[in-house]
Order: C-alpha cells, then structure tokens, then sequence
C-alpha cells in the first residue's frame, strides 16, 4: 500500500495570491494600486542611484525587493477589511473579528442569546470585564443587551459589564472596528480574575436557547492565513 504524500508546502507567493484575490473580491482597484506602488518604489530607486552614481542594476534588484515588500504591506492591510466587509452582513460574523482577539479573552464557541430573526449577543471576558457583543439592528439588539447584562450583574455585582453593538445604525460600530473598540476598553480585573469570572458566567449557559437553524457562526469563520496576507 503506498504511502500518502505529504501535503505541498505553501510558499510566501501562495499566500500573497490568496491575499489579493481576497482584496480584489471587494475593492477592484486593487491591481492598479499594487502596479502603481511597485512602479514608484523602483523609479525611486532608480533616481537615487542615477543621482548618486551608484551600480543602477544592483539598485534595481533592492528595488524590486522593495517593491514586493510594499506591495504586501498593502495587502496585508486590505484583508482584514476586505474580509469583513464579505461577511458583516452573515450572522455570526462577529466571531470572525473575535478569533483575531489577542490572548487574555475567554470567547465561547457559541452566543449567549438568538432570535429567531437571527439577532446575536456574544458574551466574553477578559480584563477589561464581561463585555456583550451584539449583532442586529439597533432596536431590536438593545432589549437582548440589557436583559444579559442584568443577567451577569445578578451574580457578578462588581464586575464591569460593557455593550457593542456591531452593525450600521447610527451608534453600531462596524464589523472591521470591533476590535478596536473592545481594545479600548480600560482593564478592570486581573489575569487571575478572569477564569475564575467566567466560571461564575458557566452557570448562565445551562439557560441559553438553542441556536436556530440557519445560524452557523462558523460560516463567518475567515482563512485566517489570508487575513495575516502572510
């Protein structure tokens, strides 16, 4: 029986393909400014080696070096938009902005609260405290919000308990700044504390509704090598 082959290894150019038809789904212009960057970057070293008197084919080669490094920094930070803005209206694509969150947050794999509109409340936690991330409109999210929020108050009295809503009515953050604005959220508790505050939130689990059908927080899962364009 012949052995299976090892999967091919991916190198750094497969990935910067993923990245730009990543970007491209979202913002067309995309191949023009990559061209256009690369092409800047090398005349200008082809101008400081022409006024400097240098080796002209030694500075087009760290030109070209240049040129590519700048074209994925560009790409680098169009994915993460170009990404969200794919997904921001899939329900459950909050968790996608979530799984990029650095290290110090407890995030379930599932919300705290559905409906049958297929309105979202993630709770997490972390130093900041337990913060409540909604998704849907406004005036139907706001009640969800608060009826959490008395929720965790009931048994962490001393806990801080912040909402986000995420969407596009006036006062929503949008999906590509989530993250963001849970970073500039002020520390509360302390390394320690927050394991130990979300095992007291476990017990609220037992009373959460089943997610409806239709609902896959998954779905809004990105390629997370594309996302890093690395």
């Amino acid at each position: 029986m012949s052995e299976k082959k090892p999967p091919a290894k991916r190198r750094w150019y497969n990935n910067m393909a993923d990245a730009y038809r990543v970007s491209a789904r979202s913002y067309p212009w995309i191949p023009w400014v990559l061209v256009g960057a690369a092409i800047s970057v090398i005349g200008l070293f082809l101008i400081i080696a022409a006024l400097l008197h240098l080796n002209w084919i030694a500075w087009l080669f760290v030109g070209l070096l240049a040129a590519l490094t700048t074209d994925m920094a560009i790409l680098s930070f169009l994915v993460p938009r170009a990404l969200y803005s794919q997904i921001e209206d899939t329900p459950g694509s909050s968790k996608a902005v979530l799984q990029q969150i650095k290290r110090g947050w407890i995030i379930p794999e599932e919300p705290v609260a559905v409906t049958r509109e297929q309105d979202l409340v993630w709770r997490i936690v972390g130093r900041p405290g337990v913060v409540l991330i909604s998704e849907g409109p406004s005036s139907r999210v706001r009640p969800l919000l608060n009826a959490e929020a008395k929720r965790v108050t009931r048994i962490l009295q001393n806990v801080p308990v912040h909402q986000i809503q995420v969407g596009k009515d006036e006062g929503q953050v949008a999906l590509a700044k989530l993250q963001a604005a849970i970073n500039k959220l002020k520390n509360a508790l302390t390394s320690e504390e927050v394991p130990q505050v979300s095992s007291r939130l476990a017990a609220l689990k037992a009373n959460n509704p089943p997610i409806p059908k239709g609902i896959d927080p998954q779905r809004a899962r990105p390629n997370r090598r594309a996302l890093r364009g690395k």
